[in-house]
């Protein structure tokens, strides 16, 4: 099978969020299985070409591609993705990408994404390979399935290949004015009211991506669900109800190299789930280095986040005070909205022997945070997958979370779990978003920190599940499998 995987970001080379360690795992994951991999992802500014060895394609040259009626110049570059035979291929075009940032407020930002993808299906015809599956991310990527079908469908060698289109955050959906359609040339067949691109007289790239692609995915088998009410669909939840038999959901794995106490590089005590006393002396080197006091039978709760709303810390902010009250220290590290900021400002002002924050960004201070707490809080309103909570169950450190998305995929709560005669809870959950049942919770799991028997199982729970990218692989196999099948009964109707 060959797969082209195309998304606006990917690690090492490019990172803003979670897509950016998809894009850099996932493609290696498929070629460790045994399938012929390409990535596709823009040439941002900040590629150090001599760094990863990028190629020029001179056999190739230039591309030249029509957006909003100009034409601009395109090139070509190659490299292959650090640890594995997956070759990238970086869309070079400086006039769209050389910005100082990877997504920008100009004006002209939806015409970067048009450009983006009809580069990737030029790039595909020039370099003459024809994939089974077009696996297509976010709304960066959303037109490309409808180029397929419209603009580009004269193209046999591409007209078999599958789409897939996975949703990583509904929220954010590459929502433009209505001249966009011109500036992408799309068919005024599919651009009025109530079309597939339209949404409020805007052209949705989402949308786009949501209509036209063969199968849809998300990041989570219940954010599947949620996106298919109003209360989380994000204004598209009636689009993709009408395409519920085509959507799936499959967790995102997480990258155990980078992220196990046995083999963390980053902190200075390692442990595994036969010797766990290292997590102890972490626990120990982390208060150090906060500054805070310690005590073994004082749970450390830690929390790793952006500090925005949809992280759940208006609840916090609500249930502040009380929190304080409860007998636990608490680590924090983020950035995002100012008043957030603020306030664990404040709180660790008021409370300096059991809070402290660090506005920023520390990777060596989030392995620490995961190998050091006892538990950590992700209150999340929405959460299409998370990846910390993955973190902490590797690490013992016990999750306490809002059951939502990936959250409520992969942390089972331990007092549900128990009350129904098994002890196969992992961490904490809870259902109301609100500060009342915020609170309730992180005092239900500091309780449950004092019977030690039952924290060990908790921790051991956790720390066997298995989230590793081979086994999230195999669940897109799959799908893509399902997405080749489909391709093949609309081109045999056709």
């Amino acid at each position: 099978m060959k797969i082209a995987f195309v998304s606006s970001e990917a690690v090492p080379y490019s990172k803003t969020g979670g897509l950016a360690d998809v894009s850099g795992s996932l493609p290696k994951a498929l070629e460790k299985a045994g399938f012929e991999v390409k990535l596709f992802i823009p040439k941002y500014f900040n590629v150090d070409e001599a760094k990863y060895g990028l190629k020029y394609r001179w056999d190739i040259g230039e591309m030249p591609i029509r957006v909003a009626g100009h034409v601009r110049s395109v090139h070509l570059h190659q490299a292959m993705l650090p640890d594995s035979n997956v070759e990238v291929n970086f869309i070079d075009c400086p006039y769209y990408f050389f910005r100082g940032q990877i997504y920008t407020n100009d004006w002209d930002e939806d015409e970067r994404f048009i450009l983006f993808c009809k580069a990737v299906i030029e790039a595909l015809q020039r370099i003459d390979w024809s994939p089974d599956v077009i696996h297509c991310n976010d709304w960066q990527c959303g037109l490309l399935p409808l180029f397929l079908k419209d603009n580009y469908a004269w193209d046999k060698k591409l007209k078999t290949a599958a789409t897939l289109f996975t949703i990583h955050n509904i929220g954010y959906q590459g929502r433009f004015g209505s001249n966009t359609s011109f500036k992408a040339e799309i068919s005024g067949e599919h651009f009025y009211p109530g079309g597939p691109v339209e949404y409020h007289g805007d052209i949705s790239f989402m949308k786009a991506g949501i209509m036209f692609s063969d199968l849809i995915s998300t990041v989570s088998e219940t954010y599947a669900k949620e996106i298919l009410t109003p209360e989380y669909g994000a204004g598209l939840d009636v689009d993709l109800l009408s395409r519920k038999d085509d959507l799936y959901g499959i967790i995102n794995g997480v990258d155990y190299s980078q992220w196990d106490p046995e083999s963390d590089v980053f902190i200075p005590n390692n442990y595994s789930l036969e010797n766990m006393s290292g997590k102890l002396l972490n626990k120990k080197h982390l208060l150090k280095n906060l500054s805070l006091p310690f005590d073994e039978n004082v749970p450390l709760i830690g929390m790793v986040s952006r500090l925005v709303v949809q992280k759940g810390f208006d609840i916090f902010s609500e249930a502040a005070e009380e929190l304080m009250n409860i007998k636990a220290q608490w680590a924090v590290l983020g950035n995002g909205e100012e008043k957030y900021e603020n306030l664990f400002r404040s709180i660790s002002e008021k409370y300096p022997d059991k809070f402290s924050v660090y506005i920023g960004f520390n990777d060596e201070l989030s392995h620490l945070i995961e190998a050091g707490a006892d538990m950590l809080l992700m209150p999340s309103h929405y959460e299409p997958c998370g990846l910390n909570q993955i973190y902490s169950l590797r690490y013992g450190t016990v999750p306490i979370v809002r059951k939502t998305g990936g959250l409520a995929d992969t942390v089972q709560d331990w007092d549900e779990y128990k009350h129904a005669g098994k002890e196969t809870g992992n961490g904490f959950s809870f259902d109301d978003y609100s500060s009342y049942a915020l609170f309730k919770t992180v005092e239900r799991a500091v309780g449950t920190f004092q019977n030690k028997g039952f924290w060990k199982k908790i921790q051991l729970n956790g720390m066997v599940k298995d989230y590793s990218w081979e086994s999230s692989a195999i669940k897109y196999l799959l799908l893509y499998q399902l997405a080749i099948n489909k391709r093949k009964q609309f081109n045999g109707r056709a």
